[in-house]
């Protein structure tokens, strides 16, 4: 088995089929996504290929360590990843072949008007060894 994350993208992904922005949302088309979501995990617990998954909330900061007795520093000159992922779930499946057939089904989960989103996902596999570090 491999485990691979996809990435849900508030934005910096090619623009969705159904790409009206979630704050236009009616409440009740919030709901069937969510809805969406939660079968949809729900199918891969029974299989054994879900690991977790999370929505992430709009707030957040960029924090770094700044040196011995120095307090953290927060922000910076990069983009938020709090303005760019939206969410994220962890997969476990037998092959790439499988993460690109989940990963197309998720992308189809509902949007505006109850149309499917079709939305781009970042797949990206868990490295599969911890890397080598030589000094």
């Amino acid at each position: 088995m491999a485990k691979y994350l996809l990435l849900k993208h508030y934005r910096g992904a090619p623009a969705a089929v159904n790409d009206v922005p979630m704050a236009q949302w009616a409440p009740e088309e919030i709901s069937a996504h969510v809805q969406y979501m939660n079968d949809f995990a729900a199918r891969l617990e029974k299989t054994g290929e879900f690991v977790d998954g999370q929505a992430l909330a709009p707030e957040g900061a960029w924090v770094r360590y700044d040196g011995e007795g120095r307090p953290p520093v927060t922000d910076g000159p990069f983009a938020e990843t709090k303005d760019l992922i939206a969410g994220w779930m962890v997969i476990d499946v037998d092959s790439y072949e499988r993460a690109v057939e989940l990963a197309g089904e998720l992308s189809a989960a509902p949007g505006a008007g109850g149309k499917p989103i079709h939305e781009w996902l970042e797949l990206r596999p868990f490295l599969a060894a911890k890397p080598c570090i030589t000094e």
